[in-house]
């Protein structure tokens, strides 16, 4: 096929001890998925209908990135969550075969320009600029579900400078990885490719320039991003 210019190439993430990468279609987003991060950003934390916000595919990074400090922010922050990738299509999965379309797991981090999506939550408007940023969405390696089974509980932790900024269990989420799953299936089909950044833990907080954040999650190791003096 002829295209006017070179298409960009297509964005992945690794995959736990293989050369082989995972080839990335979509992130989906939970917001306030655990109930102490809802209260801490002063909301509810009732079982209302998750609702969702997306990030562009190539916005992933690897394990290991120096990332610059991004432009038009002076609230830049982390979050620590457990990434679910999409391996079969699917459209209104049942919640008791939702686990069948997970390729796998990895650990990833929502980063997030606060003041941004402050500005959009006031005036009512997409948190686009707040959260769909180049270089928001850092991913480790897929870790495939012949090898960690599924994750329902387990440490999630998050560390800025080897102090520990956000500490909680998977258990923790107010929607499952089931029940997130079905949900989104319900709106549109997903597909082989899609991530599902599944919700942060209370804790999050701000990044500066110079800054080293390292997630944890049992099983899955550790992410690490390192912050650039550069903007």
């Amino acid at each position: 096929m002829d295209y006017v210019f070179e298409p960009a190439p297509q964005a992945s993430v690794a995959v736990t001890n293989s050369d082989s990468r995972f080839p990335v279609r979509r992130i989906f987003c939970v917001g306030r998925n655990y109930a102490a991060h809802a209260r801490e950003m002063g909301h509810d934390p009732d079982r209302d209908p998750p609702f969702f916000f997306t990030k562009p595919a190539d916005a992933v990074v690897d394990d290991g990135a120096i990332i610059p400090y991004p432009p038009l922010t002076k609230n830049f922050h982390f979050e620590a969550e457990l990434v679910v990738a999409i391996g079969k299509r699917g459209r209104n999965i049942s919640e008791v075969h939702s686990l069948d379309y997970v390729w796998g797991y990895a650990i990833g981090n929502d980063l997030t320009r606060r003041d941004l999506q402050g500005v959009a939550k006031d005036k009512g408007r997409p948190w686009d600029w707040g959260k769909a940023f180049d270089r928001s969405a850092p991913c480790g390696p897929v870790h495939p579900v012949s090898s960690v089974g599924h994750l329902s509980e387990g440490s999630i932790k998050l560390s800025v400078n080897g102090a520990t900024k956000q500490d909680a269990d998977l258990n923790e989420l107010i929607w499952s990885v089931p029940e997130v799953i079905s949900i989104l299936s319900k709106s549109m089909e997903l597909q082989p490719g899609d991530l599902i950044y599944s919700g942060t833990p209370a804790g999050v907080g701000k990044l500066e320039k110079g800054d080293v954040c390292v997630v944890e999650i049992a099983g899955l190791g550790e992410l690490t991003t390192t912050i650039s003096e550069s903007s």
